[in-house]
């Protein structure tokens, strides 16, 4: 049983096509990365995963389930979601916010037991932002905020984590840190992961396995090599985008080509530089 169905999924904001007729699946315990152009329909399609389009209901299943069968609290139980825009000015501490994913879990009186405090404990000791716990979250960096809400959704237990953009405006060191730290997390706790990504290279080095969107279309979708090709790559982002083997690790590494570099279109390859 696949963590998450996509059946034929056409969305529309008024007369304007999104996604259309967009099918996929994604196993349990999987590392799945949507990539494409901006404007592609990349952000709908993960809310309509995580149930915040009504009309996408019919057409998405969760565990073999469609999403209209779920409450929304036995959603937030079971899938969590890490926006793109984490708000500085959020005015909670640390410790607080991290606490905010076991709401799903809590009783009628909705007050936190002593097994609650730990698992957000646990959360915060697992994405290193424990040593944090008291600062307010405009006290902190930006990869370190994008840590504390990465904590809120692990303190959440869901079995399924939805990120959009997650390392956005982050320097490298802050890149990779929150990439290892999800793949650890997937690997120990099973967790599926599904992820929007801008960038090609992680999302090669990470991904088990890519779909590639355009125009709300899927152009493609398998393993990072054969999604990111230069044949596919330059068509769908309408650029010259080189690929060849990443050195450290036996995936796919993709290079962007400027304009004051000359290129032979049929192979992608590099033939003159100014």
């Amino acid at each position: 049983m696949s963590a998450v169905t996509v059946r034929n999924l056409t969305l529309a904001y008024g007369k304007k096509p999104i996604l259309r007729e967009v099918s996929l699946s994604v196993e349990k315990g999987e590392f799945f990365v949507i990539i494409g152009p901006n404007g592609a329909g990349k952000t709908s399609l993960l809310k309509a995963i995580a149930g915040f389009n009504k009309s996408a209901d019919t057409r998405v299943e969760i565990f073999g389930r469609p999403i209209a069968a779920y409450s929304r609290l036995q959603l937030a139980q079971i899938m969590a979601m890490v926006p793109q825009q984490i708000p500085a000015d959020f005015p909670f501490a640390v410790a607080d916010t991290v606490l905010m994913g076991r709401t799903p879990h809590l009783g009628l009186l909705g007050v936190e037991q002593e097994h609650d405090f730990m698992v957000a404990r646990q959360a915060m000791e697992f994405t290193e932002v424990i040593h944090l716990a008291d600062r307010r979250l405009d006290q902190v960096s930006g990869g370190e905020r994008q840590r504390v809400f990465i904590a809120r959704a692990i303190c959440q237990q869901s079995r399924i984590i939805l990120l959009d953009e997650p390392t956005t405006a982050l320097d490298p060191a802050h890149q990779l840190k929150i990439m290892d730290l999800m793949e650890r997390f997937r690997k120990e706790r099973g967790t599926t992961l599904i992820m929007i990504s801008h960038d090609l290279n992680l999302a090669a080095m990470y991904g088990d396995r890519l779909l590639l969107i355009k125009d709300g279309m899927i152009e493609k979708i398998g393993a990072p090599a054969d999604v990111l090709t230069h044949e596919q790559l330059t068509s769908s982002y309408g650029c010259t985008l080189l690929v060849d083997e990443n050195p450290v690790i036996a995936r796919p590494r993709v290079t962007m080509v400027p304009e004051k570099c000359k290129r032979s279109q049929a192979d992608g390859k590099i033939i003159d530089t100014m």
